[in-house]
């Protein structure tokens, strides 16, 4: 369900934190059924740029359009009422309560009382969306290994209907199998039709599932890739600003290598 037409477009961000400039003249477009990924070292302003869309950090210049008009993304409520969601890297998941609880937490379905049986409902309706792996949505928190906790986490991001979903490392700390299980509920978001920011580390895990990779360097753009062409020591000279790495010595030698 890719289209042409971004739904998210930035120009020009720029954000300051007294003398330090944590983002400077960025771009970033991101059309829907699409997953773009950003990637960069410690420091490259990723967690800056997802506070910006967040509503968290309000930008000093630049302009931001969603859905062809222009915005200002001045909370968190207006970010989620625009349509942008973010799940960020420690979930925000109340390990003591349920899959349903988590889900409504702040947002529960009354009917003069609490509607359990409508919640419950609504809780498998967005798992099933997702193909989740989780046999009881009763079951605490707690007890869900970090893929399943992922997946309670993007399910709760559903709930407002957003166009743009944020996954601030989405896979990071978790095994081969979770990391798996992770991966394919970002392709599940991208059939719908959703367009999907990914921040990440592992290269990998991004050349997986990302159609366009965004390299930010020292707050500042330094390349948009396609995914499918993209090699891995194009991404880490663009990552560390160094055509002489171990990335790019490994590749010359496999090209020179009878």
């Amino acid at each position: 369900m890719l289209t042409d037409t971004a739904v998210l477009s930035l120009r020009g961000i720029s954000k300051n934190f007294g003398a330090v400039a944590a983002l400077t003249d960025v771009d970033l477009d991101v059309s829907a059924g699409q997953v773009v990924a950003i990637v960069g070292d410690n420091g490259a302003g990723k967690s800056t740029l997802v506070k910006v869309l967040a509503g968290v950090h309000r930008p000093d210049t630049g302009a931001i359009t969603f859905a062809d008009g222009l915005v200002t993304i001045d909370s968190p409520a207006t970010a989620h009422a625009l349509g942008i969601a973010t799940v960020f890297q420690d979930l925000a998941l109340c390990e003591n309560l349920n899959v349903v609880e988590n889900l409504f937490l702040g947002r529960e379905i009354r009917r003069g009382r609490l509607d359990e049986v409508m919640m419950e409902t609504r809780s498998w309706e967005l798992l099933r969306q997702l193909s989740a792996k989780i046999p009881t949505v009763r079951v605490p928190v707690a007890s869900l290994s970090g893929g399943q906790r992922q997946t309670v986490a993007i399910a709760r991001s559903l709930l407002g209907d957003p166009k743009i979903i944020i996954l601030d490392e989405p896979t990071a700390a978790l095994g081969v199998e979770q990391t798996a299980e992770v991966l394919n509920l970002i392709e599940r978001l991208r059939e719908r039709g959703l367009g999907v920011i990914m921040i990440s580390h592992n290269m990998e895990d991004v050349r997986a599932v990302a159609d366009r990779i965004v390299v930010l360097r020292l707050g500042r753009n330094n390349g948009v890739f396609d995914a499918a062409d993209v090699t891995t020591e194009t991404l880490v000279a663009a990552i560390t600003g160094a055509t002489d790495n171990v990335a790019t010595r490994r590749a010359r030698d496999r090209r020179t290598t009878p």
